[in-house]
């Protein structure tokens, strides 16, 4: 095999591989994420967040809490503080590692592992709240992590999915509208290109949401649901470097 046509396998590899085409992208982006995170750690972002959290937390002092496509830990780290026990997981080691050096030195207790939302590696009833950000939209298979997600909380565990409608967004579009000083200004427009690429790949970037996650997750066996669409007008007070411009929505789901 010579070098073009190995370049090309390769290529063709991380393709039809969605997973380690995700995997890929993010770990391009895990140090830039990291210093953002670490800014809205810092900032008046965190109380905000935690307004949007704190009245979902189930009753108890020192709760299991799993954070699922945690990034660099930023709701790991938050809910720690309050003194519960936090897992949060990734499926990019890059993110990961960046989690556990700023959890180093904030001396957090949140645990981090390497794991793939869709196969957790967790006994059943586990955990006591799922909390997860930004994730279900780039899962190539929803359903199954959902399934899963079920499966690791305990009787009455409240899953908490903060997430938007990113598949209908176009990235490279949309960064022309943002302010000169937004994050995602400085994502590489091949970058942008590329995140377009894997979306559209998604089967679920073409699903009516949150609708069709509320049909799954009552299909899979959760017992009550609670909608909010007005996360982003909360949290989102200012076009700032933190600001999403995608609406945000929260679904909560009890067992």
């Amino acid at each position: 095999m010579n070098q073009a046509t190995a370049k090309h396998a390769q290529q063709t590899l991380v393709y039809r591989d969605k997973k380690e085409q995700i995997k890929n992208y993010w770990s391009k982006r895990s140090h830039d994420f990291a210093g953002l995170r670490v800014k809205e750690l810092n900032s008046y972002m965190s109380k905000l967040w935690m307004n949007e959290i704190e009245g979902h937390l189930p009753e108890g002092e020192c709760l299991r809490i799993l954070d699922i496509g945690t990034g660099t830990g930023f709701f790991a780290f938050l809910l720690s503080d309050l003194r519960h026990k936090v897992t949060g997981i990734d499926l990019t080691p890059s993110m990961i590692e960046e989690a556990n050096i700023i959890g180093k030195k904030l001396g957090s207790s949140a645990d981090f592992r390497v794991m793939d939302a869709e196969n957790l590696l967790f006994g059943d009833e586990t955990f006591d709240m799922i909390i997860t950000r930004n994730l279900t939209w780039t899962l190539p298979e929803p359903k199954k992590a959902y399934q899963d997600w079920h499966r690791v909380l305990k009787k009455n565990g409240v899953l908490l999915n903060f997430d938007g409608n990113y598949g209908k967004e176009d990235f490279a579009r949309d960064e022309e509208e943002l302010p000169d000083f937004h994050a995602h200004k400085a994502i590489a427009d091949s970058l942008r290109q590329e995140c377009n690429q894997i979306k559209s790949q998604l089967e679920i970037s073409y699903r009516v949401r949150p609708a069709w996650d509320v049909e799954v997750l009552s299909e899979i066996g959760f017992e009550k649901m609670e909608l909010d669409f007005g996360v982003s007008k909360r949290v989102y007070r200012e076009i700032d470097e933190f600001y999403n411009p995608t609406p945000l929505f929260m679904i909560k789901a009890i067992k």
